[in-house]
């Protein structure tokens, strides 16, 4: 049996504390029960955290959770730094190889080992903290765009932002600027022309996007969507457009984190996309948080961060529709409890 590795005890920590995707948790439960050194691992730190589960969760206020970070990380710096002086003293020296010696090298691998596994932890913490920190703002942007739709619905007798559309028109085209509506984003980018909404605010503080641009207010208004997939990294509700079949009234997700199906749509428009459902896609959660969850938004202006794809009674997928298992860009739900968010 080979011992562990340091990407496997790293594992190890962040599946006991909550942050692997479902891949990860497998790997480890493969890796618990084929590795004694692993098991050991697993119960000590799950003993360790024990008490910590009788203790209620709190949001921590957004300049909190930044002093943290920085603590830590000039912490950790701060470690490295005196490992470093003290490594680099003993090589100045020069002094014979005695018995003494060895003794102090013992002691300074020591003190590596205890810094090292420090910054371990700390790194992990600050990670955590950091995920947490984009959970949180996240949450806030998105009670900013329902404060949005809000003021819009005020100012236009109660009515959501809407665009026209025909049925079997595609809805997956982001960034089209045709006179066609073919990008559901577009009811949106009302928001945002009609000054309701900052544009920087549908970037979810917990992607990168490879385009970084800002619309100056003239730009703004020459757009009828946004320019490209990169400035709005979450997803939109699709109503259903058979208002017969509505049913009795209850809470319906209104937005969310970027849907996993349409995380890569084409440039070219005039491709056609095509999206067979698997297992990967069926359970995959939002790449807005490392797969961690997503954050939902419902029409009372709640904001939940779920850990699984998974709404309301019915146990809804708000990123699939039912009974769908091929996506073309043009499929519509039959019923409004069937919640669909897209693109």
């Amino acid at each position: 049996m080979s011992p562990l590795n340091k990407q496997q005890k790293q594992l190890l920590f962040d599946h006991c504390i909550g942050l692997t995707s479902e891949e990860q948790n497998l790997e480890v439960k493969v890796l618990i029960s084929s590795n004694d050194e692993a098991a050991g691992i697993y119960s000590k730190i799950k003993a360790a955290l024990a008490p910590l589960e009788t203790v209620q969760l709190e949001t921590c206020p957004d300049d909190l959770v930044e002093r943290t970070i920085l603590r830590l990380n000039n912490l950790a710096r701060s470690s490295q730094l005196q490992l470093q002086q003290l490594l680099a003293g003993e090589q100045a020296r020069g002094v014979a190889i005695k018995a003494p010696f060895w003794h102090k090298l013992g002691k300074i691998a020591t003190a590596a080992a205890v810094l090292l596994i420090a910054w371990g932890t700390f790194q992990t913490s600050s990670n955590y903290a950091r995920q947490r920190y984009y959970q949180n703002r996240c949450q806030a942007q998105l009670g900013g765009i329902f404060r949005g739709f809000t003021n819009y619905m005020a100012d236009y007798d109660g009515k959501m932002p809407a665009v026209a559309t025909i049925p079997g028109a595609p809805w997956w085209k982001v960034g089209y600027q045709g006179k066609e509506n073919y990008s559901n984003n577009r009811r949106v980018w009302l928001l945002v022309k009609g000054g309701y909404v900052d544009q920087a605010i549908f970037v979810c503080p917990g992607v990168r996007p490879k385009i970084t641009i800002r619309l100056t207010p003239s730009q703004i208004q020459q757009h009828i969507d946004f320019p490209y997939r990169e400035q709005i990294s979450y997803s939109f509700r699709i109503y259903c457009p058979m208002s017969a079949k509505k049913v009795s009234p209850s809470l319906k997700a209104l937005m969310s984190d970027m849907n996993t199906l349409f995380e890569k749509l084409p440039r070219d428009y005039s491709r056609p996309l095509r999206i067979e459902l698997n297992k990967d896609l069926l359970t995959l959660n939002s790449i807005n948080h490392n797969r961690r969850g997503q954050n939902i938004l419902f029409d009372d202006g709640y904001v939940d961060f779920l850990k699984e794809r998974r709404i309301g009674i019915t146990a809804d997928d708000p990123f699939t529709l039912q009974n769908t298992n091929i996506y073309d860009g043009t499929e519509y739900p039959d019923c409004e409890d069937d919640f669909f968010i897209a693109p």
